[in-house]
C-alpha cells in the first residue's frame, strides 16, 4: 500500500494527461469519421489505441484508490489489460487479413499496439508475485500506451486523408 502512494503525483499526472488524450484522439477522428470507417484497419488500430489509453486511465486510477493493496491492484491490470488485449489482438486480424498491398509496415503495426499491452502483463505479473518492481513497470507502461495511441492516432488521421 504504501509503494503505491509513492507513485500518486505520478498517478494523478498521468490519469489526467490519458484521459485529455483520450478524449482528443475521439474528438479528431470523429471529424473524419466518415472516411475512417470505410477503412477496418483504421478503425480496429483506432479502437486498440483508445483501448490502451483506457487501460492506462484505469491502472494510473486505481493507484490512487486510498488503502489499495498491492496484490488486488495486480489483480486489476491483469483483467484490465486482458479485456484491452482483446481490442489489440482484433486489430492485429483485422491487419494480417487486409488485402490491400499497399499496407506496408503490417508488423510494426502490430508491434506497436502490443508494447504496452505486453509491459501491463509484466506488470501485473510481478505484482501478484509480491514484487514492487512491478508498480515501476506499470509506470513505463502508461508510458508506452500513451506514446503507441498518439503514433496509432496520428497514423490513422494522417492515412485517412491520402
Amino acid at each position: 500500500m504504501e509503494q503505491i502512494e509513492v507513485w500518486s503525483e505520478f498517478n494523478v499526472a498521468m490519469v489526467g494527461a490519458t484521459a485529455a488524450l483520450a478524449g482528443l484522439v475521439i474528438v479528431a477522428s470523429s471529424v473524419n469519421i466518415a472516411e475512417i470507417i470505410k477503412s477496418n484497419t483504421l478503425t480496429a488500430r483506432l479502437a486498440a489505441a483508445i483501448a490502451a489509453l483506457v487501460l492506462a486511465i484505469i491502472v494510473t486510477g486505481v493507484g490512487l484508490v486510498p488503502d489499495v493493496s498491492v496484490l488486488w491492484y495486480g489483480v486489476v491490470i491483469g483483467v484490465s489489460t486482458f479485456v484491452a488485449a482483446i481490442f489489440q489482438v482484433h486489430a492485429t486480424l483485422v491487419i494480417v487479413r487486409d488485402p490491400d498491398p499497399e499496407h506496408v509496415g503490417r508488423l510494426l503495426k502490430t508491434v506497436l499496439g502490443f508494447a504496452p499491452i505486453i509491459a501491463y502483463a509484466a506488470a501485473s505479473v510481478t505484482l501478484l508475485l509480491g514484487q514492487p518492481v512491478g508498480l515501476t513497470i506499470a509506470a513505463a507502461a502508461t508510458l508506452l500506451a500513451i506514446v503507441s495511441a498518439i503514433v496509432v492516432s496520428w497514423v490513422a488521421l494522417v492515412e485517412v486523408l491520402r
